[in-house]
């Protein structure tokens, strides 16, 4: 009797930072206790008119099993000053869920906003899986894929 293997997606998973010793804990970001940096958050702004630009890029998709991420904040940009940061998970943008959504879906929608409104939420240990998932090998002749 041969049994077929269903597959199944576990949700995503933060890991938590590398152990720290006790004694250099007090007072290390990753031992602070101030969980307010990771909860749901709001932010809103307008398109740079001289440049055109958002000021941020993004990276992962739909495609990459992962959800959307800032991945650069351009210094001194509407999004700099409204105090979007590398990590950031795009849950949505005016309304619309960016939590199932291809990278080139996202790029799409965000390049016709003027008036941005972005639900965030800082993950940066999800964020930094994005590249395990982002920048594995691709089919080359010479790999035997």
């Amino acid at each position: 009797m041969r049994r077929e293997q269903l597959a199944v997606e576990l949700p995503e998973y933060d890991y938590p930072p590398a152990w720290i010793p006790i004694e250099e804990r007090i007072g290390h970001s990753d031992y602070d206790n101030n969980l307010t940096q990771f909860l749901l958050r709001s932010v809103r702004f307008t398109r740079n008119r001289h440049t055109g630009q958002l000021g941020f890029n993004i990276r992962g998709g739909k495609e990459h099993r992962c959800g959307i991420y800032v991945s650069k904040v351009i210094p001194d940009s509407s999004a700099f000053r409204v105090g979007m940061k590398r990590g950031d998970l795009v849950l949505s943008v005016n309304g619309e869920d960016f939590t199932n959504i291809t990278h080139d879906e996202a790029v799409k929608k965000l390049k016709i906003v003027k008036e941005i409104e972005l639900k965030l939420k800082y993950s940066p240990f999800g964020y930094n899986k994005t590249y395990e998932r982002v920048e594995t090998p691709q089919h080359h002749p010479n790999n035997g894929s």
